[in-house]
């Protein structure tokens, strides 16, 4: 799927208060689970040890760190929504919300809705407050709810 592209910050601003776009289905593997525990030294056992997860855990499998599934926001963005621009670079702006509302279990897929909240001029750019939520595959919570913030600089 192709992410919906939209023509710059005008055109932004008249899509305030809709889901501008939805990513594709994002399978969390395990691999991917133990790459990050090995990235950020977060080895704890709901997340690497599936025998002990099984045993022990109220969720019978390995869990990916809530932050895992946080630091997919990019790439689900990416397949969701391109806003087309002479921008020198858009850059992370950080989070004003964030509740990691249910457990992404290893081997379950994701998606990112990703609903424009504001569009806010700032100088040399454009401040981009975007509500999201990542789905779980038939689950009956989202795994993440954010108020994420981007910056576009021209």
């Amino acid at each position: 799927m192709s992410p919906r592209v939209i023509e710059g910050i005008a055109e932004l601003k008249t899509l305030v208060g809709e889901e501008v776009g939805v990513s594709d289905w994002f399978a969390v593997a395990q691999s991917r689970i133990d790459a990050f525990a090995d990235a950020t030294d977060d080895h704890q056992w709901i997340h690497i040890d599936a025998e002990r997860a099984r045993s022990e855990s109220p969720f019978k499998t390995t869990i990916a760190h809530g932050f895992l599934t946080l630091s997919l926001l990019p790439q689900l963005a990416a397949q969701a929504v391109r806003v087309a621009g002479d921008f020198k670079m858009g850059i992370n702006y950080g989070l004003n919300r964030l509740r990691f509302v249910s457990p992404v279990a290893s081997d379950s897929r994701i998606r990112g809705h990703f609903t424009l909240q504001a569009v806010e001029d700032i100088a040399g750019g454009a401040q981009i407050i975007w509500a999201v939520t990542v789905e779980v595959e038939g689950g009956p919570k989202p795994a993440l709810v954010a108020e994420w913030l981007v910056r576009y600089y021209q």
